[in-house]
């Protein structure tokens, strides 16, 4: 096991949230799968590239940059084993490989990698700094970088029905401050559709499962449920996400 700087969130993805979403991936990816497209085509995969999918969960990112890199790469990094394990039995395409580690530390190679994507999993870095300076050594020059990370709850605000505190990573000026050692630094607004639940019911019951709401979950179901009445489909419940879409480039 290679070494862990970030032990925080480590000891969170191995424990109940880890677990939770290993055994509801299909679920997790229902509410985040919207934003695939949007990461994937900003970060032009060529078929030859090797890339880096930071804190790649059960992988689904990771399976859809590996068709893309037929002839390269694709390596996902995560902290958590129950969802390294969920992605290693779903990956069947051979150019996907999975590693347990933090990428704050983790001893990539000097220029491994040509492309670094990321779906929301930047945003639980202890120090983004350290982080995106170790992953900014892995990237060739020239590299790519495309990541996502939360701009806001969206539609969720409304149906928690009070704020919930700023994600890292959800202001712009951060960011590229954070970023500060790439260059062509862009940071975009992105919506997508979020699939949370069958109805009302169903993604209520969900949601109450979910970390952020997990603790104050039995209070507010009955509220839930009435909010997210609103949002059913006759086949889904669909909230809007947002997101910020940060691209860059390391320096040649």
């Amino acid at each position: 096991m290679h070494p862990i700087a970030n032990t925080e969130q480590a000891a969170v993805w191995n424990g109940y949230d880890g677990t939770h979403w290993a055994d509801n991936h299909a679920r997790y990816d229902a509410v985040n799968s919207g934003f695939n497209d949007a990461v994937l085509d900003a970060a032009a995969i060529g078929a030859r590239n090797r890339v880096l999918d930071v804190g790649c969960g059960a992988g689904q990112l990771t399976r859809l940059a590996a068709r893309r890199a037929s002839a390269g790469a694709a390596v996902g990094i995560d902290l958590s084993e129950a969802m390294l394990r969920r992605a290693a039995e779903l990956a069947t395409e051979p150019t996907a490989h999975f590693v347990r580690g933090d990428a704050h530390v983790h001893p990539f190679a000097d220029a491994e990698f040509d492309v670094v994507i990321s779906r929301f999993g930047v945003m639980f870095f202890a120090d983004p700094v350290a982080a995106f300076g170790n992953i900014g050594r892995s990237l060739r020059p020239g590299g790519r970088l495309a990541v996502l990370s939360v701009r806001g709850l969206g539609d969720l605000e409304s149906v928690l029905g009070a704020p919930m505190r700023p994600m890292p990573l959800s202001d712009p000026d951060s960011i590229r401050e954070v970023l500060s050692g790439f260059v062509d630094v862009d940071v975009t607004a992105v919506d997508a559709p979020q699939v949370w639940g069958r109805d009302a019911i169903d993604a209520a019951d969900f949601l109450c499962g979910w970390g952020p709401v997990r603790a104050r979950a039995a209070a507010m179901r009955q509220d839930i449920i009435r909010a997210l009445r609103r949002f059913e489909e006759p086949d889904a419940v669909r909230l809007r996400g947002t997101a910020w879409l940060t691209t860059a480039t390391k320096p040649v």
